[in-house]
């Protein structure tokens, strides 16, 4: 049967109005709505229409009910900034990240989620210092966010939304927690958004709304706590003269210029004096722009192994969008563009968690 949520999934994803998509289809607006709304089945010649102008299979329209991160349950950064279409366009993708994920988990074990509920800890940065000793990781810096929390379990997708008002979101989907990263964004801040919405994983599944200025607060300085630890910001830079320091010190930590002035700031290794002259300097400079020193841009580890298996038996990449029903661009933007080859490398790396995937 015509499946009319997986209609709505598929409209919302491609950024259009029952009216507009009614236009593309060669149908009128009162037919289009009346299916969407469940009270009229459309014949087959619809269904290609429709399918045909959204770009989707329509084997697609006739699948079983998919669910996605709903509005309430997923917590986005730049709600003010965001448009409700950026929004469920966004949402829209978690729902085939659902799909591909349940794929997924019918051939490969991935690693079980490790996160602590912190509802009730009132001080973030306590939390941040919390998870950070419950998974043993000391003081020291971070090397690979994305392998760290894939190893605990948590399912981390890309969003190539190309728009800069979708910094990401997070969401847990039963017992299994996911992330979605923007991919236009700096190595930098990908990995500052990735900690943030580990903050709103373990602060805010049980203890209120995900969205909000309070909830927003905390999970920044979540964020900034788990990356940065004071401890380790304050024996390596006890104190600061120049801008350029900051600019050769935030490797260390792997984080923008920005975020770790910000964070000595609030250590108060910087007066506000210094902080506010450092702010114009980094105007003056376009590091709000363009980051100095870039480094490079971290990739999914569980998706590199989970591909590189399925090569390895022939898996295509039409097979896997054959059996999920989605168009493979999807899937693509999906997977931080590791989709595209089919032998991907493994480059594992010896530094971060080590993970193991075990196919059925």
């Amino acid at each position: 049967m015509f499946n009319v949520m997986r209609l709505t999934l598929a409209r919302q994803r491609r950024g259009l109005t029952s009216r507009a998509l009614a236009e593309l289809a060669g149908v009128t607006p009162v037919t289009l709505s009346r299916i969407e709304n469940g009270k009229n089945a459309p014949d087959p010649d619809t269904i290609r229409r429709v399918a045909h102008a959204l770009g989707f299979p329509v084997p697609f329209f006739l699948g079983d009910v998919c669910d996605a991160p709903s509005r309430e349950g997923a917590s986005f950064r730049s709600l003010t900034a965001m448009t409700a279409r950026e929004r469920d366009a966004s949402l829209s993708a978690g729902g085939f990240a659902y799909l591909l994920q349940d794929w997924v988990d019918d051939r490969f074990n991935l690693p079980q989620a490790d996160l602590l509920n912190l509802s009730s800890e009132r001080d973030a940065a306590r939390a941040a210092r919390a998870l950070r000793q419950h998974w043993a990781l000391g003081e020291q810096p971070i090397s690979h966010m994305i392998r760290l929390l894939e190893s605990k379990g948590v399912r981390i997708f890309s969003l190539a939304e190309e728009t800069l008002n979708v910094d990401g979101y997070s969401c847990w989907r039963g017992e299994v927690p996911y992330v979605f990263l923007n991919t236009m964004k700096s190595a930098e801040r990908s990995r500052f958004d990735c900690a943030h919405e580990l903050g709103h994983l373990v602060l805010h599944r049980h203890g209120g709304p995900t969205q909000g200025k309070q909830a927003e607060m905390e999970a920044q300085l979540f964020a900034a706590s788990f990356l940065m630890p004071e401890a380790d910001v304050r024996a390596r830079l006890p104190f600061v003269t120049s801008l350029d320091q900051i600019v050769h010190a935030k490797h260390r930590w792997g984080v923008s210029v920005s975020a770790l002035a910000y964070r000595l700031h609030k250590l108060r290794i910087l007066s506000d004096w210094q902080y506010r002259g450092m702010v114009i300097e980094i105007g003056r400079r376009g590091y709000r722009i363009s980051e100095p020193l870039p480094l490079p841009r971290e990739e999914s580890s569980v998706w590199k192994m989970v591909l590189e298996d399925l090569w390895s038996q022939r898996v295509t990449r039409s097979q896997i969008a054959v059996d999920i029903q989605i168009p493979q661009e999807e899937i693509e933007k999906l997977l931080f563009g590791l989709f595209k080859d089919e032998a991907p490398k493994r480059n594992i790396g010896s530094s971060g968690p080590c993970l193991q995937l075990v196919a059925d």
